[in-house]
């Protein structure tokens, strides 16, 4: 089985405009993602996919592998099934985030290894949450998860609602888990959910995922114990290792 890590990097971005470019001791923070994606032995290829010859001309200057895509595309997930459609020869895609600096190798080989059961369309990766402030932050989604250990539901609030008891003690008496948002697709499933048109339950949470789960789409889960640190905000970059 072929395994094809893509890292989708946009320049221009609400909150963090020329992110992929800001420089974190001494590397842009693309190029430390794009370091950490090739350590991974699970990995055959990695690509990153761009709007924005800054990002790609750079990827090269350091003999990184980078394509341009469309400038039009809505999401990540978008990005990563234009650059798939040209490498017909991966079975799996995995799309890493371009905003995790030094994203765990494991981690990614983690989302890699549910593809070893051959039923699994999508899979990605969640951790128990431990702070009560990820619990209650709605820029970190929340998930439920079956016994087939596949997701039911994404949410930006905590979910389930823990009757009996008031918000603050909910994680003494529960286990909530948040989404790390890292994504592998079946090649095939990749490029049927980028033609589904936005749904009901996406539109109101803002969360892609959503409209796979409506469309019938099942999404395997694995439990990561490693926390990521994404890059959002310039205020972000001060708390990164130094």
């Amino acid at each position: 089985m072929k395994i094809l890590g893509i890292i989708p990097a946009r320049y221009a971005s609400t909150r963090f405009p020329g992110k992929p470019l800001v420089d974190i001791t001494g590397k842009v923070m693309i190029q430390r993602v794009y370091e950490q994606c090739v350590k991974c032995p699970s990995l055959d290829d990695v690509i990153v996919a761009t709007d924005d010859e800054r990002i790609l001309n750079h990827i090269h200057d350091f003999g990184g592998k980078a394509v341009m895509t469309s400038p039009d595309h809505q999401s990540g997930t978008d990005r990563c099934a234009e650059v798939a459609t040209n490498y017909p020869e991966y079975e799996v895609v995995i799309n890493i985030q371009g905003d995790e600096p030094y994203i765990d190798p494991v981690q990614i080989s983690k989302v890699a290894a549910c593809f070893n059961t051959p039923d699994t369309q999508i899979a990605t990766l969640i951790k128990k949450i431990t702070a009560a402030d990820d619990l209650t932050n709605v820029n970190s989604p929340k998930v439920i998860i079956n016994k087939l250990s596949e997701a039911i539901y994404f949410s930006r609030t905590a979910i389930p609602y823990l009757r009996g008891h008031e918000p603050h003690e909910w994680l003494k008496h529960f286990t909530y888990f948040k989404h790390i948002g890292i994504y592998g697709f079946r090649s095939e499933v990749l490029q049927q959910v980028t033609r589904l048109p936005i749904s009901s339950l996406e539109k109101a949470e803002s969360l892609e995922q959503l409209r796979w789960i409506e469309n019938g789409y099942r999404i395997r889960i694995a439990e990561t114990d490693l926390e990521t640190q994404a890059v959002d905000t310039p205020e972000d970059l001060q708390k990164l290792p130094k």
